[in-house]
């Protein structure tokens, strides 16, 4: 099964695939695009995202389906923050940089068997410091939610779900999820 955990950062994706991943050896687990990264500054631009869209579908598309492999981050999300970027700064991607991603993303999320998508909540209770960009993460929060639902995008048989609710109860309905296939 390949799994690929969405959210924008701070929403809980490294706790739920470390859990998960604790109670289930077999699954391979891909590390966040941003981790491969050679860049010397970590602010959010849109060649940084572009560049682990890349990364993210790459390494998605040299999957088998019957490799058990859990993502931190799909392209999606970097579809999402792309357009969340551009939205925030009033500066709109370039129209060809935007389908070629869209296209790239959508083969790579074809890839996929379930894709769960860790929404903003606050009930949730994840502290997020300041420092966390807050204006784009919950720009990226709304778009990547419109982005699931685009058919363009996500199209079908990949599974799609959200999970909220505090660490036990996300990797319980995960397990879940998992267990029904």
């Amino acid at each position: 099964m390949r799994i690929v955990v969405s959210g924008t950062h701070a929403s809980g994706k490294s706790t739920l695939i470390s859990d998960f991943v604790l109670r289930h050896p077999e699954f391979v687990v891909l590390s966040d695009p941003f981790e491969m990264l050679d860049e010397a500054d970590d602010s959010p631009s849109a060649g940084m995202f572009a560049a682990q869209l890349r990364i993210a579908a790459q390494r998605l598309g040299e999957l088998a389906p019957a490799d058990a492999v859990i993502a931190e981050r799909g392209p999606i999300d970097f579809l999402a923050y792309l357009l969340a970027t551009a939205e925030l700064t009033g500066v709109p991607l370039d129209d060809e940089l935007l389908a070629r991603a869209v296209r790239i993303t959508a083969a790579a999320m074809a890839n996929v068997d379930l894709l769960v998508v860790l929404p903003l909540e606050a009930r949730d209770g994840i502290h997020v410091g300041s420092d966390e960009h807050l204006a784009l993460r919950a720009g990226m929060d709304e778009v990547l939610r419109e982005l699931v639902d685009d058919p363009d995008v996500v199209s079908e048989p990949v599974r799609t779900v959200e999970i909220a609710g505090d660490p036990h109860a996300r990797l319980e309905a995960l397990e879940a999820l998992v267990l029904r296939v």
